[in-house]
């Protein structure tokens, strides 16, 4: 009886650690792509904001687009990437007519620009020096 015992408050502690390790995860992950949650003592960065879905041909296109902008000047930009059809609440929220959309906001979180439809990596970086953005490559090898 005690055996019983001892293995069923294992296999408890064994399920509460998992959910507890789970919780902790997504609570960090959460907190590396939220650039509200970021410390205060960090400058603010401008930010691209890329609404589409990965349904989306245009969208699937840009994609290591993004992704390579957002490695290349990690520190400089803030890169997300927001998916409508998984959450249509966000198109509501940008106001967005056509997928994808690339919303440019300054340091201050102000809209800069919209555009709509694929952009490709150097109109994107052509943009941001059009608005007086100076984004730094990061890392070793950066801007290769």
């Amino acid at each position: 009886m005690t055996r019983r015992i001892v293995i069923g408050a294992g296999a408890v502690l064994v399920f509460v650690a998992a959910f507890l390790l789970k919780e902790s995860r997504n609570a960090t992950s959460e907190a590396d792509t939220d650039p509200a949650s970021a410390p205060v003592t960090e400058r603010p960065l401008p930010r691209l904001v890329d609404l589409g879905s990965d349904k989306c041909i245009p969208c699937k296109k840009m994609a290591p687009i993004l992704e390579g902008l957002s490695k290349e000047y990690r520190g400089s930009l803030i890169v997300e990437v927001l998916d409508v059809r998984k959450d249509p609440a966000l198109g509501q929220k940008w106001g967005i007519r056509v997928i994808p959309t690339q919303i440019f906001l300054d340091a201050s979180g102000e809209e800069r620009f919209r555009h709509e439809g694929f952009m490709g990596r150097e109109a994107i970086l052509g943009k941001w020096k059009e608005l007086g953005v100076e984004l730094r490559p990061s890392g070793p090898g950066a801007g290769s």
